[in-house]
């Protein structure tokens, strides 16, 4: 498979080529919202495993939202850059008003998407996390050290698109990082997909909406 891909459904197909490779087991899919999704979608449909999503803000830097200083996961979980946060001086106030901005984001998105279903139970199980690329790492630092605190027995990050350096720094914090492409340099994520638009709220929940019953929660 060449870059770019043709849309985050195609990258899901290449990635859960790769993901069929791991040793079996008890699986679930895990798709970071909202791009992260439809990736996700297509990984869980390939493996036969359960798909459900995993909420991460990212906390932008005041006046350079672009820039992460860190990211807020499910569970409360917050994660900081430390690089992004000593070299700014980044005060623990303006941290604060971030982490409380995030969040209120973060359980309308959970509430939005799960249309009351609970989250899955990934106790014991491999769980997944499956977003469309990793640039910083940040918010998929923040979804690993959240995910770790519900006891799976395993973790696995799966990308179609990430810098390398990024997905080096994940192997040594999870079980197995997969990353599809590690173009250098990646410059950006959405520059490896000809349609990189936003997923909206609606599709993201017609994607759960539509997994066939054997991948749904």
């Amino acid at each position: 498979m060449s870059l770019p891909y043709r849309n985050r459904r195609e990258a899901g197909q290449v990635l859960a080529e790769l993901v069929r490779e791991l040793p079996a087991g008890d699986s679930v899919v895990l798709g970071l919202p909202r791009g992260g999704v439809p990736v996700a979608f297509e990984v869980a449909r390939a493996i036969g495993a359960p798909l459900d999503i995993f909420v991460v803000r990212k906390l932008g830097v005041p006046g350079h939202e672009e820039l992460a200083m860190g990211a807020i996961a499910s569970g409360g979980m917050c994660v900081l850059n430390d690089d992004v946060v000593d070299s700014l001086r980044i005060s623990p106030e303006v941290i604060a008003a971030a982490v409380r901005s995030e969040t209120i984001e973060l359980r309308r998105r959970e509430e939005l998407y799960r249309d009351g279903r609970p989250p899955i139970d990934v106790r014991g199980k491999r769980a997944i996390l499956v977003d469309d690329g990793l640039a910083t790492g940040a918010s998929m630092r923040a979804a690993v050290a959240a995910l770790r605190a519900l006891g799976p027995a395993e973790i696995v990050v799966a990308v179609p698109v990430a810098a390398a350096e990024t997905c080096e720094d994940l192997r040594h914090e999870v079980d197995f990082c997969i990353c599809a492409a590690t173009p250098e340099p990646l410059y950006g994520v959405g520059l490896w997909f000809r349609d990189f638009r936003p997923t909206s709220d609606d599709e993201v929940r017609a994607l759960l909406a539509l997994a066939p019953e054997q991948v749904r929660l």
